[in-house]
């Protein structure tokens, strides 16, 4: 019965999945485009302000709604019962907590050793305002798992994003044109999900049903908050102590890490937590869904952190020019902090919330976080922006995961049947580390060639070692079919 349910769910998820990641494929490559154009329009100094504000408005994006989105998502009721309740929450929460960043925008500036980004950190925030109105909106449609009609959405908001990010850019706006592009965006994107949800707007307020979204939406929201803070807390922290230059090198690296995170974790966020909450109504099968997943995520994201950190200073060439090099000391440990943070941010965070355990979330962040700053503040002191990246790196390695697993197994998740399957990839990671370093160590290659030959064969020899003999030979049946096609 169990593994009808996991069928029957990962049929839908995987539908959604499949969109979701060609929306955000899309999406990403062309915001990648972008931001090689904004790196030849403004000023080191003008991502460092901006990192500034970025960090502020993750942080709000995350606790916005008080967790409302995600209670919507893991309702197991019918969905029309509250929503006109938990419309009213996450619009009277977004506005009053922007309220509050508009107010201390000056104080959250200077403790960033940023002032000049006071302004931009108010006009960035402001896009929760946007998702004050389309919050539950974008809620039922994850959780009917039509991620086609988001696609949609976010496509159409990055075009106005773009347009307007590169023409103000290209006028002098500074750091002005990547908010002033993000808030047009999200307003376009914000209105296509109003129209294709085709839900009545309609508000009210039920004591009872306001109760039962917050016990589980506050917990939530301040597991998201903790974690926002964890991935933007060394942006403080680097700006605070090494300026904005060097703030912006670590910039440029932490974009590069987050590459994957963009992509497939937010394509993932989309289908996860519904789809693990629709399990998590039967014990083993969600242990079941934990056992095929875990093993899959850590074989997709691995060989590319493997070439990030193996290729870091070619990718920086390549991508921001020969004096932007600095950020690929960075980029080398933030490699590391990616696959973590994919494991803990799109699996085990999604897991716990999808069981209620909505509190444990908070635990998990909290430990991380309290870790993480010292271990930033020292590494920054001691080596730099290498040096924050080194703390970012040994803190997940060494605390988030040991304390993400005591956590799903406190509420009964099974985890042993997962270590089978990452036995192949834990072999095929160091193998093909070697490969490309001895490769690399070989001939004096040019940056792009060095990247294709070199990181190229290395994702070929990680494949072949890292895939069950019986996928690799069903695969090639499957080619040889296309080619006699």
């Amino acid at each position: 019965m169990s593994d009808d349910r996991v069928e029957t769910i990962g049929r839908k998820a995987g539908s959604g999945l499949r969109w979701s990641l060609l929306g955000n494929t899309v999406t990403k490559a062309a915001s990648f485009v972008m931001s090689l154009v904004l790196a030849r329009l403004l000023a080191t100094e003008d991502f460092g302000v901006y990192a500034v504000a970025l960090a502020a408005t993750q942080f709000v994006m995350v606790v916005k709604d008080a967790g409302i989105m995600a209670a919507v998502i893991q309702w197991r009721g019918r969905i029309g019962e509250i929503v006109p309740t938990a419309t009213v929450l996450a619009f009277l929460f977004s506005v009053g907590l922007y309220g509050l960043f508009w107010a201390g925008a000056p104080y959250f500036a200077a403790l960033a050793g940023s002032e000049a980004a006071t302004g931009v950190v108010r006009l960035l925030t402001a896009v929760i305002l946007v998702e004050a109105v389309i919050a539950v909106r974008s809620a039922a449609l994850m959780r009917e798992f039509a991620q086609a009609k988001l696609a949609v959405a976010n496509l159409a908001g990055f075009a106005v994003n773009a347009t307007v990010a590169i023409s103000l850019a290209a006028a002098g706006a500074g750091a002005y044109s990547f908010a002033c592009g993000q808030l047009g965006g999200s307003i376009v994107t914000g209105a296509i999900i109003l129209l294709l949800a085709k839900m009545p707007f309609e508000l009210g307020f039920d004591r009872a049903i306001a109760a039962r979204l917050l016990r589980f939406g506050l917990p939530s929201a301040a597991g998201f908050g903790l974690e926002a803070v964890l991935m933007n807390s060394s942006f403080v922290v680097v700006g605070a102590i090494l300026g904005e230059e060097q703030l912006g090198f670590y910039l440029l690296a932490f974009n590069v890490s987050s590459w994957v995170p963009g992509v497939l974790g937010t394509a993932l966020r989309y289908v996860s937590l519904p789809g693990f909450s629709r399990l998590a109504e039967d014990a083993d099968s969600l242990s079941e869904g934990v056992r095929r997943s875990v093993p899959l995520l850590v074989s997709v994201v691995t060989p590319v952190a493997l070439v990030m950190a193996t290729l870091a200073h070619p990718l920086v060439e390549v991508l921001y020019e020969p004096e932007r090099d600095p950020a690929a000391g960075a980029l080398r440990f933030l490699a590391v902090l990616m696959v973590v943070r994919m494991i803990m941010s799109y699996l085990v965070t999604d897991i716990l919330i999808s069981t209620g355990a909505t509190k444990s979330t908070v635990w998990l962040n909290l430990g991380w976080a309290v870790a993480l700053l010292p271990a930033l503040v020292a590494g920054a002191h001691l080596g730099g922006i290498r040096g924050a990246a080194v703390g970012h790196a040994v803190v997940a390695v060494l605390v988030a995961l040991p304390l993400g697993v005591l956590l799903l197994r406190r509420q009964g998740v099974r985890l042993r049947p997962v270590l089978p399957g990452l036995v192949r990839p834990a072999l095929a990671t160091p193998v093909a580390g070697l490969y490309m370093a001895l490769l690399n160590g070989v001939f004096a290659w040019p940056a792009l060639l060095e990247l294709v030959v070199v990181g190229g064969s290395g994702l070929l020899v990680f494949a072949l070692l890292a895939t069950p003999p019986a996928v690799l030979a069903r695969l090639l049946r499957q080619g040889r079919a296309h080619v006699r096609l």
